[in-house]
This record gives structure tokens, C-alpha cells and sequence, in this order.
């Protein structure tokens, strides 16, 4: 009697002009995706993804090209940084506007001649530069790009509409967009100083505004992911509906924005310390990958963050969050307080790191939910506008512990402010209190 062949295993029968495989055992199943490769089936994600992501890259870029440029040409430091810091007080006065005539109107609507002219401000500036104009042409020129939008506040509504219902995707999302975040402003100033350095001191701020100018038509082009504007149903009517508040008289709000602002303290201070640590020690030209390796624990962390199903509320553990990052906060300035080492220091900026995308990812969570209807993209950035200006004080902050302390001292600047972070997260009960 033949014996039946193993389970698994397969049979060739050849013949003069044929050859015949069977398979005994079983198919194997392909593996489910993943959390974000559920995200990126649903149709249209991937074309406004990839548009957006070059539209968000040059935000980390054009700061970086406006100070090589202006100080290289007008070899002033404190010009430059005027400049630029003129530019981020009108983004904070010019971007909520902006963002509230995007929810009325539409992305696409008011996006694309936003972005014409903040475009023709950064050439604006560029051939002031270039050309010789006087100082206060600088000013005004970099004053124009506060028309900018939030391309990562536009991304983060396509997904609130596309995924509404759906909590466990859209923190997914949202996980995804801080990483991507991350991922721009660690690239942005590395492309930034290659392309001034290496080609002419304009070359940066050029190729950020061709990105820029693209990646928004692009984004725009993308009309079937686009969120409906609040002043019009889907179907074009104009609604009757009275306009919805204000997000900043949203319930729990106010702390929201008030920690976003401490959060951004950490942030401006940290950099500005860093830079004077390594020039301190020998190493100027390092800080930039030092201050990468930071956004690249924060991106990697934002990825895995995504992929975590958490059982409570994000209120409950928007906390935590904060308190994770004040704790690692500590690790920089015992660093460099005990060692002194830049190598040990980067070590622990990369860890530290790890905490920012979370507590941003529920940060951004919770403001969206305490937003009104037809007031997201406003609403989110009246965040980014806080985290901006808290940017701005810790900057200042951190170089007046530098210039009068040391800088190792100065990495107590960012601890400080975390904790500040903290008390509000604590004692704000708007922030722990769902919202209905």
C-alpha cells in the first residue's frame, strides 16, 4: 500500500512536457495590519499625507535660513534674532485669524493665498537681504510669512473628520502627526544649514518656500478628505446655523493653552542651552545633532505611542504625561552638572525626548475634544500660537540664565517650567474633567 505523503509537504508529478505541484498543507494567512496600516487604507490618507509632509517640513527650515542669512550678509546676530523673532509675535497675532478663516471657508480656499503670500514675504526678505535694503525692510518682509497656516493643524482635521466615531484610530492619527512633527523640525534645520553652507546663504529659505508653495497645492488638490467649512453644508448651501464660540471659552481650555505655553518654555530654553553648553565645551557645529537626537526619541516615542490602546481617559493620564517629562528633565542637568560630558548629555536629551510626543499627542487630543464644532483648526492653533510664545519666553529665559549663570545652570530653566506644567496640569480641574 503507497504511503500518504507528510501533512505539509508537496508532491511533483512530472510528465514528458509538464510539471504539477501540490500542496498538502495549509495556506499561510497574511498577517492583519497594524494599527497605522489600518490608518493609511482608508482612501485619499496617503495623497494628503505625503502633501502636507512637504508643506510642514520647511517650518523648520526658514528660521534657521533667515538667521545664517541676515548674520552672514549683515554680520549681526542680534539683527537676525530680531528679525525672526518679530516674525514668530505676528504668527502668534495672524495665525488664529488665518486658521479661523480656514474653518469658515475651507482648507483650500484660504490655505493656497495664505501660503502666496507668506511665500512672497520669505522672497520678499530674501532679496532684502540680498540687495542691501535697509534694516527695517527686513522687518517687515519676515512680518508677511505670519500668514503661513498650521499645515499640521489642516492634517490633524482631515483625520478628527475622516475618523470621527472612531477614538482608538484617531489617537492613532494623532500619534502619527506628532511624530511627523518631530521628524520635520529634526530635519528642517539640518537641510537648512547644509543647503546655506553648502550652496549660497539665500539657498535655504529658497528651497523652503518652493516645498512650501508646493506641498500646500498639493495638499489642497486632495478635495475628497477635505473637512467641510462650517460656514456651508457638504453640499454647498450656506448654513443658517449661528457661528460656534470661541475655542477659548471652551471649558477646560484655558489650562490647555496654559500648559502648552510652560511646554513651550521647555522647549525654547532647552535649545538655546544646549547650543551655549557644547559651545562651551568645544563644539558649537554639535549641538544640531544633539538637539536632533532629542526629536528623534520624541518621534520614535510618538510612533509607539500610537500603537498603544489605553483603557482610561486621556484626561487621567494627561498628568502623568507631564509629570513623566518633568521627571526626565532631570537627566540633562545632572548631566551635565555631574560629568560635564556632551556625549552624556545627548544620551540623556534622547531619553528626555521620549516624554515630549505623548504628553503633545494628548495635549492635542484634549484640545480637540474641547473644541466646538467648526472651530478645530482655530482651536488647535491657538495651541501651537501658546506653545509658540512660551517657545519665545524660554528662549529669552535660557539665555539669560547662560549669559549671567552658566550653562549648566541653565538646564534648570526647562525643569523649571515642566514643573510649572505640572502645577497647572494638577491643580486646573478644566483639565481633568472630560469633556461632554
Amino acid at each position: 500500500m503507497p504511503q500518504q505523503p507528510a501533512r505539509g509537504t508537496r508532491l511533483f508529478t512530472v510528465t514528458a512536457d509538464t510539471l504539477v505541484a501540490v500542496d498538502f498543507g495549509p495556506r499561510t494567512k497574511h498577517r492583519p495590519p497594524g494599527p497605522y496600516g489600518r490608518l493609511f487604507a482608508r482612501p485619499g490618507t496617503r495623497a494628503f499625507t505625503l502633501a502636507n509632509l512637504l508643506a510642514r517640513l520647511p517650518m523648520g527650515m526658514f528660521s534657521v535660513s533667515a538667521i545664517v542669512m541676515i548674520a552672514g550678509t549683515r554680520g549681526s546676530y542680534a539683527l537676525a534674532g530680531a528679525v525672526t523673532a518679530t516674525g514668530l509675535a505676528a504668527t502668534a497675532l495672524v495665525a488664529p485669524w488665518t486658521a479661523r478663516l480656514v474653518d469658515r471657508y475651507g482648507q483650500a480656499r484660504v490655505a493656497v493665498p495664505a501660503t502666496l503670500v507668506a511665500a512672497l514675504g520669505s522672497l520678499a526678505l530674501l532679496l532684502c537681504v540680498r540687495y542691501d535694503a535697509p534694516a527695517w525692510t527686513l522687518f517687515a518682509a519676515y512680518a508677511a510669512t505670519a500668514t503661513t497656516p498650521n499645515t499640521g493643524g489642516m492634517s490633524r482635521a482631515r483625520w478628527a473628520h475622516l475618523l470621527d466615531g472612531d477614538p482608538d484610530a484617531l489617537h492613532t492619527a494623532n500619534s502619527f502627526e506628532q511624530a511627523a512633527d518631530e521628524l520635520c523640525f529634526m530635519l528642517g534645520p539640518v537641510l537648512a544649514a547644509f543647503l546655506c553652507g553648502a550652496f549660497f546663504p539665500e539657498a535655504g529659505t529658497l528651497v523652503g518656500v518652493v516645498l512650501l508653495v508646493t506641498g500646500v497645492l498639493a495638499f489642497a488638490a486632495q478635495r475628497s478628505t477635505e473637512p467641510p467649512p462650517s460656514g456651508r453644508t457638504t453640499t454647498g448651501a450656506t448654513t443658517t446655523t449661528p457661528p460656534a464660540p470661541s475655542p477659548l471659552r471652551s471649558p477646560g481650555m484655558p489650562p490647555l493653552l496654559a500648559v502648552c505655553l510652560a511646554l513651550g518654555a521647555v522647549f525654547g530654553s532647552t535649545e538655546v542651552v544646549t547650543i551655549a553648553f557644547a559651545d562651551a565645551q568645544g563644539h558649537r557645529t554639535a549641538a544640531g545633532v544633539v538637539l536632533a537626537l532629542q526629536a528623534g526619541g520624541s518621534c520614535a516615542a510618538g510612533l509607539l505611542y500610537g500603537r498603544v490602546r489605553f483603557a482610561g481617559a486621556a484626561e487621567d493620564r494627561y498628568p502623568w504625561c507631564v509629570a513623566a517629562m518633568t521627571a526626565l528633565l532631570v537627566l540633562p542637568l545632572l548631566a551635565v552638572s555631574l560629568t560635564g560630558s556632551l556625549l552624556l548629555l545627548s544620551a540623556a536629551l534622547l531619553v528626555a525626548g521620549m516624554a515630549t510626543a505623548p504628553i503633545m499627542i494628548t495635549n492635542m487630543t484634549l484640545v480637540q475634544r474641547r473644541t466646538p464644532d467648526g472651530r478645530l483648526n482655530e482651536g488647535m492653533t491657538l495651541a501651537v500660537t501658546a506653545l509658540l510664545g512660551g517657545i519665545a519666553s524660554g528662549s529669552a529665559a535660557g539665555g539669560w540664565a547662560v549669559e549671567h549663570l552658566t550653562p549648566t545652570a541653565g538646564y534648570g530653566v526647562p525643569v523649571t517650567a515642566a514643573a510649572v506644567a505640572l502645577l497647572v496640569a494638577l491643580a486646573w480641574p478644566g483639565v481633568r474633567t472630560a469633556a461632554a
